[in-house]
């Protein structure tokens, strides 16, 4: 067996290691970053979806300007936004490339991707049951936790299983840039050095990744689905 794995993938099994170092950097700008990006785009995806007009606590100025700073966000490609943030991630974590400095990029390139989800997922709440919470007397805030985050929990697993797999696209891009990870263990052996096999081998890693984080998403929205 290990003979045939020679055979098969030299270098991955040459350079076994460091594919364990670059997946594992992977999870942590998946983990750091996907946490903080759900956080933020919740808090924004609630904030677009209660101060839109005819809604319990319509705000236009409010709504106005976070959906344009959204939609401006969501414009910019991913790559770009790397460079454009380069200053801002330097006064942050004190440097642009490595892991560190992939954080800030990939919470910019999310939250506003989330937020959006979010907004969808909450939408799709009927509005009757709103309307029923306010006529018995309930409080905007209580609405929002009791109704409107409540009744979409399916929507928002759904959300958030798309929002995720996104998030392990964006971070092989921050790698291929200098962000770590296995896009830059792909960048740097299979391309730059013409290790097919090791191209291979990051793309079966990140697909079995995709692939569990659909599947668990799946099983989450059907026990919630009601």
């Amino acid at each position: 067996m290990a003979e045939l794995l020679n055979n098969l993938i030299p270098n991955v099994i040459d350079k076994w290691p460091d594919l364990w170092i670059a997946f594992g950097e992977t999870l942590y700008m998946m983990v750091v970053s996907g946490l903080i990006s759900f956080l933020l785009g919740m808090i924004f995806g609630v904030v677009l979806t209660v101060t839109a007009e005819g809604r319990i606590m319509a705000n236009k100025p409010v709504f106005t300007v976070l959906d344009k700073v959204i939609n401006i966000f969501r414009s910019v490609p991913f790559i770009i936004l790397l460079a454009a943030l380069i200053p801002l991630t330097r006064l942050i974590v004190g440097k642009a490339i490595g892991t560190a400095g992939a954080i800030i990029p990939l919470i910019f390139g999310t939250v506003p991707f989330f937020s959006r989800q979010i907004e969808s997922a909450l939408a799709e709440v009927d509005h009757g049951l709103i309307e029923a919470a306010q006529s018995m007397g309930v409080s905007p805030i209580k609405i929002i936790f009791r109704v409107y985050l409540r009744e979409s929990i399916p929507g928002i697993v759904r959300g958030t299983t798309i929002t995720v797999i996104s998030l392990v696209g964006l971070t092989a891009m921050a790698g291929a840039v200098g962000g770590g990870g296995l896009g830059d263990f792909a960048i740097r052996y299979g391309y730059n050095r013409n290790q097919v096999d090791i191209t291979y081998a990051t793309v079966v890693i990140l697909v079995a990744v995709v692939s569990l984080i659909q599947g668990f998403g799946n099983i989450i929205i059907r026990k919630t689905t009601h």
